[in-house]
């Protein structure tokens, strides 16, 4: 897999999400499927804004205060270390592995092992 869009990486991740897990669609609807894209697209802007900062604290802390919001909403902590594996999934296929690329990853382990703690 080459390199593609923040749309369609977003997407890609969407949907895998939806197919690892087909009763978000009827817990949460077509809105649930809305806000999953809505959030990865947020994952991947503080993935970015960790990457421009050269900081891996920034996503860590984004993952942890994400974490508490999501928990009040009714979705458990699984669901967002999930959505991260499969964003790192992901990257992974992806041909070219960019520095870019291979920070993110780094970034996403340490958010999911932080919200392991």
């Amino acid at each position: 897999m080459s390199s593609f869009s923040t749309e369609q990486l977003v997407a890609i991740v969407t949907d895998r999400i939806y197919e690892k897990d087909p009763s978000l669609v009827d817990r949460f609807g077509e809105r649930g499927k809305e806000k999953c894209t809505e959030d990865n697209h947020h994952h991947l802007k503080h993935l970015h804004t960790a990457y421009e900062l050269d900081s891996e604290q920034v996503f860590i802390d984004y993952a942890l205060w994400l974490n508490g919001i999501l928990v009040k909403h009714g979705m458990s902590r699984q669901h967002l270390l999930d959505n991260f594996l499969i964003i790192e999934d992901v990257l992974l296929e992806m041909d070219d592995h960019s520095d870019m690329q291979l920070k993110y990853i780094s970034y996403l382990r340490a958010g999911r092992k932080a919200l392991n703690n």
